[in-house]
């Protein structure tokens, strides 16, 4: 099981839990955000692009005190987020001044 925090902007949308825990055949971040989309649609395109299935500009992802932003989505997660001992968080990034 894998561990997923998200940030509360994205909890809002659509009432979700704080941490969710989600099974996935391979530990890839494509595979764990496939998984996260697939269990709760109001995600889609929140945290990817529609089209292109990448990262939106604004949001990151972190793991075992690693940005994991710029991984290629096919690479394994870090194992203690595969074994759910530390969770993939994500992150709504800021700017302005």
């Amino acid at each position: 099981m894998i561990r997923v925090v998200l940030p509360a902007p994205l909890r809002a949308v659509g009432g979700l839990p704080s941490e969710i825990t989600l099974e996935v055949r391979e530990p890839t971040q494509a595979a764990l955000l496939d998984a996260l989309e697939a269990r709760y649609p109001v995600l889609r395109g929140t945290l990817r692009e529609h089209a292109t299935r990448r990262r939106r500009a604004y949001v990151r992802f972190f793991a075992c005190g690693r940005d994991l932003s710029h991984e290629p989505s096919d690479a394994l997660l870090p194992a203690a987020v595969a074994c759910g001992a530390e969770p993939f968080v994500v992150i709504g990034a800021m700017s302005g001044g």
